[in-house]
């Protein structure tokens, strides 16, 4: 079960890295320095693509990784591991696609109404 969870973070991680390369699309570096605005913006009310909720779990994922206390031990060789790697792949892929999202709506100018949400 554990490899088909990692094989599918690795899937998306390059499906992701995939979109930064079409044309017209943020690059990777752009993404990744956009990270940081992003956060920022979220926090702040400004960007309504991400949700605090979204940036919890990210924290609570880097907090697994950081934490010595883990579902599977790095005692075990490569195993060990591979959880660890599955979870910082998901995260980075949230952030990458997010960012990309992030970058594509401050080009935009920025709207203040996002589809989905209730306009008076």
């Amino acid at each position: 079960m554990k490899g088909k969870r990692g094989a599918a973070a690795a899937g998306q991680a390059w499906q992701v890295y995939s979109e930064t390369l079409e044309d017209g699309a943020p690059r990777l570096g752009e993404r990744v320095r956009a990270v940081p605005r992003m956060l920022k913006s979220v926090m702040r009310g400004d960007y309504k693509g991400m949700s605090v909720g979204s940036i919890g779990l990210l924290v609570l994922g880097l907090v697994y990784i950081i934490s010595p206390i883990d579902a599977i031990p790095e005692v075990l060789p490569i195993v060990g591991v591979v959880d660890d790697t599955g979870v910082a792949l998901w995260m980075a892929t949230v952030l990458i696609r997010a960012a990309g999202d992030f970058v594509a709506w401050e080009r935009g100018g920025r709207p203040h109404v996002v589809v989905g949400d209730i306009v008076d």
